[in-house]
């Protein structure tokens, strides 16, 4: 076989380090951001600034670092924001029925508060394995799939509620709150779990067959079948997984407001899926990264903390603006796998 001439292995070359470049294009869109916005306002860049954006951030980047698996393999959820709501309401009101006792037997705060952690869990992977089961055995889209519980998720949490709000009880809600206003080294919890649950999400995509396994199928799912590669299952565990990742980030939120209505999680999906595709992830699927994603999320953060702090536009744009970006990456994207 004749070697390749010199000008095809160059023009390789240079592809290959344009394709790396753009990888980067979220990290050099969030530096100009933070440099905008110490322009614009002082207070950006401090450190009490800088905690709170990443707080905040944290319950949609864990959402983002499920959902990046889901969109790699081909997939969509639009109804993390809805599972999010119904799960911190389900939390909310077995820990109240159980703060009141059971049959003469009441459990210790405690107990309660983590009995609620292990409900949240729970009941993320099992809505993770119903929307699996249903997308592939069922063989319903993902998007039909998901719009159809977004609604039951959220109608769920409005009959629960009685359309109004569920309060989680003083003394648990005292007991629970420091998970996340408690610091850590001087980081706010929800930092640490983000930071964690981003670690873990890269290993299993860069480092282990399952991850292998979710590109492939993203790729090209039939090739993926005719390499043997179990597609039903791993697309089911990669839903289960995002479902975590939303019982996770639910566990932070309730102690924040520690109640849950109606409008509680309104917007997350538009929140995560925009942080997935700002982070780089194709959204035909194939490709992504997670660091990409958490880059996104905190991007996307950083547009909404700009206009609080500024009066560029209004702050009830916040939405408008996260629907341009996810609009206009789609744009650039046109094509590409």
């Amino acid at each position: 076989m004749l070697p390749a001439p010199a000008d095809s292995r160059a023009s390789a070359r240079l592809l290959h380090y344009f394709n790396h470049l753009k990888g980067f294009g979220p990290v050099v869109g969030l530096i100009g951001l933070c440099i905008a916005g110490t322009l614009l306002n002082a207070e950006f860049a401090t450190v009490e600034n800088l905690m709170n954006v990443l707080t905040r951030t944290a319950f949609i980047g864990i959402i983002a670092v499920g959902m990046t698996f889901v969109i790699i393999s081909g997939g969509i959820d639009l109804s993390v924001g809805s599972m999010a709501a119904l799960i911190a309401g389900s939390m909310i009101y077995v820990m109240n029925t159980l703060a009141g006792g059971i049959a003469g037997i009441a459990l210790g705060p405690l107990a309660i508060v983590m009995t609620g952690i292990t409900m949240a869990l729970l009941l993320g992977l099992g809505f993770g394995f119903l929307h699996g089961l249903l997308i592939t055995k069922g063989k319903i889209e993902a998007f039909i799939v998901t719009l159809g519980t977004l609604g039951i998720f959220r109608s769920v949490l409005t009959y629960l509620a009685d359309g109004g709000a569920l309060t989680l009880d003083n003394k648990l809600s005292d007991l629970y709150s420091p998970v996340y206003y408690t610091a850590l080294l001087g980081i706010p919890i929800p930092i640490w779990v983000f930071l964690t649950v981003a670690l873990g999400g890269a290993l299993i995509l860069n480092r282990t067959a399952f991850g292998r396994h979710v590109q492939a199928i993203g790729s090209n799912e039939q090739v993926a079948r005719y390499a043997a590669i179990r597609v039903d299952f791993v697309k089911t565990c990669s839903y289960m997984l995002l479902g975590v990742c939303v019982g996770i980030a639910t566990v932070l939120y309730v102690p924040r407001l520690g109640s849950a209505s109606p409008t509680t999680g309104l917007l997350w999906e538009l929140e995560a899926i925009a942080a997935v595709v700002v982070g780089g992830t194709a959204l035909k699927g194939g490709s992504g990264r997670i660091v990409g994603t958490v880059v996104g999320a905190i991007l996307l953060s950083v547009i909404s903390n700009i206009l609080n702090l500024t009066s560029i536009i209004s702050v009830y744009l916040n939405a408008a603006v996260q629907g341009v970006v996810i609009i206009a990456v789609a744009y650039f994207q046109r094509g590409r796998r």
